[in-house]
């Protein structure tokens, strides 16, 4: 069996479509993407689209999805700034509201069995029972990663949220393909894990390249708030070039 795991396309369509070229070509029998579809990139309607126009593919919930089911009160909620508010609104303003049910259906955490070897597809940990995500941990320990994912017994664990990609062995793997679609370079991440006889495996990490170019200046065409950030912050380069 074929797996893909991708996570954190957020709205980066230039990057999915490339990813998703190959992993076509190569083949698979199923895609898993561990949540945050939306959010940062310039195309969070379109990238949306083709994923849930891919076959054979699971949508797990992220962060930025969870934001949109619930929908934002008319201030910053404790911990937003009022850049990501004014982003978040503007990301929810170009998705169809009609999405909202489909979205809410999305599991947080998927646990399953392939011939044996027990698998764990989550977004990142979770707290108490509201389904609030934990704190991310900038350079997670293998005991801290034991702790965030100490509820899911399982061989490998693989998740997303931040967004740089890690591999971590202790009590299980920790995998992190690393964002998709958030990178400063343009290369768009997946992992392949293919499952061979009674538990064994193997596991790629992938990095397909792609032009960049409409991306970044999208992000000023479509006047996409907090982008001077996100110029910086996810791609590093300077919002000066694309005035």
């Amino acid at each position: 069996m074929k797996i893909v795991i991708m996570t954190d396309v957020h709205g980066n369509l230039p990057a999915l479509r490339a990813a998703l070229r190959v992993i076509r070509r190569e083949g698979y029998d199923v895609i898993y993407h561990t949540g945050d579809a939306i959010g940062i990139g310039p195309y969070p309607a379109e990238a949306l689209d083709v994923l849930l126009s891919t076959p054979r593919i699971v949508m797990l919930m992220g962060n930025h999805e969870a934001r949109f089911v619930e929908g934002l009160p008319q201030q910053p909620p404790q911990g937003m700034s009022e850049m990501a508010f004014e982003h978040n609104h503007w990301v929810h303003s170009v998705l169809e509201p009609a999405l909202r049910p489909v979205v809410a259906r999305w599991p947080y955490c998927l646990r399953a069995s392939f011939d044996g070897l027990w698998v764990t597809f989550i977004h990142y940990g979770l707290e108490g029972t509201d389904w609030t995500f934990a704190p991310v941990i900038q350079e997670p320990t293998p005991a801290d990663l034991d702790r965030i994912f100490g509820g899911y017994t399982s061989d490998l664990v693989f998740y997303g949220h931040h967004h740089p990609a890690s591999d971590i062995t202790r009590r299980a793997r920790y995998v992190n393909p690393g964002s998709l679609g958030c990178f400063q370079k343009p290369l768009a991440r997946f992992a392949v894990l293919e499952i061979a006889a009674h538990g064994g495996y193997t596991l790629e990490k992938r990095a397909v390249p792609y032009d960049n170019t409409d991306l970044l200046q999208e992000l000023t065409r479509r006047r996409v708030p907090a982008r001077d950030y996100i110029y910086r912050g996810f791609f590093g380069v300077d919002p000066a070039d694309f005035v």
